[in-house]
């Protein structure tokens, strides 16, 4: 019982600790863009998204190695998330920390945004953020 509670505490210390940090520096030129869908697609409501980066090295969250990341789904996300905290995980900010390059979604029937933001082994996006264009799909 009492390593369960110390467990807790590690975790919420982990994320105290990581507000307020100075987000990682950006390799020059790093980028990252959805592979597919395009934008403006119409599609069915399992969605299969294919990531891309160009110029920084895709990584499972583990690997603390500088110029290093994963990337994140944002799904219908008006604003990037506050860049001196980590990105949250929740429906609308989907966390690929093993370094998964693509995945099937669901999402119901209407239009949907679509963007990735990419982060290191924190979770926190780069200085300046690597982030894809927007895209909007429609799911029918």
């Amino acid at each position: 019982m009492r390593s369960i509670f110390f467990v807790a505490a590690v975790v919420i210390a982990g994320s105290a600790v990581a507000q307020g940090v100075a987000p990682p520096k950006a390799p020059h030129g790093a980028k990252v863009f959805i592979v597919s869908p395009k934008n403006g697609a119409t599609v069915g409501q399992d969605v299969h998204v294919v990531f891309g980066a160009k110029g920084i090295k895709i990584a499972p969250a583990t690997d603390t190695a500088p110029g290093t990341g994963h990337h994140h789904l944002l799904i219908d996300v008006k604003e990037l998330p506050p860049p001196d905290a980590p990105i949250p995980a929740d429906a609308n900010h989907k966390h690929y920390g093993k370094g998964q390059t693509e995945d099937t979604i669901h999402l119901t029937p209407g239009d949907h945004t679509l963007q990735l933001d990419f982060a290191d082994y924190r979770h926190m996006q780069f200085d300046p953020p690597i982030v894809s264009r927007k895209i909007t799909i429609h799911v029918k």
